[in-house]
């Protein structure tokens, strides 16, 4: 089993990297995106309608399905003062209480995003601006990176593993 769970771990930190790749593109086109919008606004006096929520979009889409990657690298901002303070038995069972109530968290929040994602394709739903996107798209994306983040988090209940510290920042 637990050869399985490290196979699969090995494929999650794969999808991972293709995810932050395309990430990375879309928050370059978010920046991209904006960026037109001040100067369109600013120099030629152009109404847009549509760069704001593009951009939203693009942000959503990096700020939930790059959160698996973040979490496999344990890159999230943590509070370190408890962990310094246990012994170290306690603060690996500490750590995997905690993996184990955010799992339950992520898969119930993954759900409760399916179900809008749901909602939104049958209902047909838009945003209430002019250029009108499908809220469907925004929804289906917190649903895949919630459901990701829960599967990683569960992955790491069951395989441990330890990064390197950035030099810089000690890690977070």
């Amino acid at each position: 089993m637990l050869m399985l769970l490290r196979k699969a771990d090995k494929l999650m930190s794969a999808l991972n990297h293709i995810i932050v790749f395309f990430g990375s593109i879309a928050l370059m086109s978010a920046a991209i995106i904006l960026s037109y919008s001040v100067i369109s606004r600013g120099i030629f006096h152009e109404a847009n309608d549509w760069q704001d929520e593009a951009a939203l979009f693009c942000l959503v889409g990096v700020t939930f399905l790059c959160s698996s990657y973040v979490q496999e690298r344990r890159g999230h901002i943590g509070i370190s003062a408890i962990e310094s303070l246990l012994p170290h038995g306690v603060n690996k069972v500490r750590a995997i209480v905690i993996d184990i109530i955010s799992c339950i968290f992520f898969i119930f929040f993954s759900i409760k995003a399916w179900d809008l994602t749901k909602e939104a394709w049958v209902d047909g739903q838009v945003t209430n601006s002019t250029w009108a996107p499908s809220l469907w798209i925004p929804y289906s994306m917190m649903f895949v990176g919630t459901a990701l983040l829960a599967f990683q988090i569960f992955l790491q209940i069951f395989v441990r593993k330890t990064f390197e510290r950035d030099v810089v920042s000690g890690g977070h």
